[in-house]
């Protein structure tokens, strides 16, 4: 993905908030009252992180009243960005394995 995509991504208001809560799965609604976020405003934005792999479907579970609840976490453990030599280098630094597969088992132990 090219390097200003990226950023302008990252820049619009709320992106960095909804990455930054999403170290541990949230889903739309929980992001909008938490970070005090207008729910059509994080779905937007919820779109648009997960179009540029920033932020996944991480699950759909079951609320108490039994309706689907997508839940999202994000894809990326650190966003590095570096000016060199009049150029604009974006380096994303995805989640690490050991993270994906404990979430992975997390998950499949509250599902039982």
């Amino acid at each position: 993905m090219p390097s200003v995509d990226l950023l302008q991504t990252l820049g619009n208001k709320y992106s960095a908030e909804i990455l930054d809560a999403t170290d541990e799965p949230r889903s739309a609604q929980e992001l909008s009252d938490e970070l005090d976020i207008p729910i059509a405003t994080c779905y937007r934005r919820i779109d648009e992180l997960t179009e540029h792999d920033l932020l996944e479907l991480h699950d759909n579970i079951l609320s108490d009243d039994r309706r689907r609840i997508k839940v999202y976490r994000r894809n990326v453990e650190a966003v590095h960005i570096e000016f060199e030599d009049d150029e604009l280098f974006v380096e994303v630094e995805e989640r690490s394995e050991v993270a994906n597969t404990l979430d992975e088992a997390w998950k499949t132990l509250s599902e039982g």
